[in-house]
């Protein structure tokens, strides 16, 4: 399960030791700790992993076993999209390990990533486990990637390394294991301290197409 820490100002949110998907009780607690760097008035926002997955997505044990409550669980998701990408305060996904499908689409919701350059994949696999994108997500994506790159991450289920990553635009650099908090803190910390509710609304403005397309109830 998540669990919130600080390294001074820069609030770093773990989202645990196993795959980390994203099962109802993961979603509450992420809001959950959301909330409190806000309230704590972080500077910034780190999320990172503590095992060989930043995070493998979506919840399919679970949604297979309450397949009713699809459309509500596809909201509850797309909303903590919508959240991080327009977070009141400056963002940066460091990743351990493997970003798959919607763990992918969280880590691009932030402002800036950091991946490990030896080990891991970025991977949107839907293309090859027969799950078309929403239009959400699909938003999401291509606000963040080029038309090229998205193309290629969206339709080919390439599983892109750190290094290739980087080179495609995907992450904004590499670093060793162990390292990955510190380089994405040398990335925040010049940034000092934003006005959040100045900082949401250019983003809101900046991302205003994928936030609805994320927010439109199923």
């Amino acid at each position: 399960m998540p669990t919130l820490a600080y390294h001074d100002k820069i609030a770093v949110l773990d989202l645990g030791d196993g795959e980390n998907r994203f099962s109802p009780t993961f979603l509450d607690e992420m809001n959950t700790h959301l909330d409190a760097v806000l309230a704590d008035g972080a500077h910034a926002l780190i999320t990172t992993a503590s095992a060989k997955f930043y995070s493998n997505g979506l919840d399919l044990d679970w949604l297979s076993a309450n397949g009713e409550r699809a459309d509500w669980y596809v909201d509850q998701v797309q909303g903590l999209f919508a959240r991080v990408l327009t977070l009141g305060v400056p963002t940066a996904a460091a990743m351990p390990g493997h970003a798959f499908g919607a763990g992918a689409m969280l880590a691009i919701a932030h402002d800036y990533r950091i991946m490990r350059a030896d080990r891991g994949y970025f991977c949107f696999p839907e293309v090859d486990i027969r799950i078309p994108f929403t239009p959400g997500m699909a938003a999401l994506i291509q606000a963040k990637l080029t038309p090229q790159t998205a193309v290629a991450s969206m339709t080919t289920g390439r599983r892109w390394g750190g290094v290739e990553a980087e080179a495609a635009g995907i992450v904004d650099g590499t670093a060793a294991e162990g390292e990955l908090v510190q380089a994405a803190t040398q990335l925040l910390a010049p940034l000092g301290a934003k006005n959040q509710g100045t900082l949401a609304a250019i983003k809101q403005t900046m991302f205003a197409t994928a936030v609805t397309a994320l927010t439109e109830r199923s």
